[in-house]
């Protein structure tokens, strides 16, 4: 993706901290569009690639960024209430300096540019935000730039013909004529009509 613009990715990670921060203790057991995770999994998982990409857009690499994503199951830290609003404002900071758009960085073991990283990002961002909120019950409307930015970039993966596996899984047919989000869920491997099995609060 070498004309993928910078996005400045705090409208959307304030929007993940907030549907976070109304996530009961009941909720954590309950189950999300990602078939692997329960909300507990997903949200220790929002917080480590929020940690694992500030540092790619930092540049600053190394045991953050090498992991590859699904070699373990991501565990929720004790005090993830405080910990995953904090690592999401530094990420969104960390992705505010042009840099971090320029040159060659790493995140989930694989060196690519820093734009294909920001991309990255934005997705992780937007597809997450939407299985917490359809997961917990919450509304949901992200950013929009975010939400673009994802769309073209699983367009784009999309094309692989090797996709299929890991945590995007294959694409879930959507009428062309679909809001975006429903779209961008869709590429992602997931089905936007998806709804847990029973609600909690």
């Amino acid at each position: 993706m070498p004309d993928t613009p910078a996005v400045d990715l705090g409208p959307q990670t304030r929007l993940v901290a907030r549907l976070a921060s109304e996530v009961t203790d009941v909720a954590l057991a309950g189950r999300t569009p990602c078939p692997e995770y329960a909300v507990r999994e997903l949200l220790g998982h929002l917080t480590g690639l929020a940690v694992a990409f500030r540092d790619a857009a930092r540049k600053d690499l190394g045991a953050t960024t090498d992991t590859a994503p699904g070699t373990t199951t991501p565990s929720l830290p004790a005090g993830w209430r405080e910990e995953l609003p904090r690592a999401l404002a530094e990420m969104a900071e960390a992705w505010k300096e042009p840099a971090a758009w320029t040159g060659m960085t790493r995140a989930g073991g694989v060196d690519l540019p820093g734009a294909v990283a920001g991309a990255v990002a934005a997705d992780e961002l937007v597809v997450h935000g939407w299985d917490l909120a359809r997961a917990t019950g919450q509304e949901y409307a992200p950013d929009p730039a975010a939400l673009r930015l994802s769309y073209a970039f699983l367009l784009e993966a999309a094309q692989d013909a090797g996709r299929g596996g890991g945590i995007f899984g294959a694409v879930v047919p959507v009428p062309d004529d679909a809001p975006l989000l429903d779209r961008t869920v869709g590429l992602s491997g997931r089905d936007p009509r998806w709804t847990p099995p029973r609600p909690y609060s």
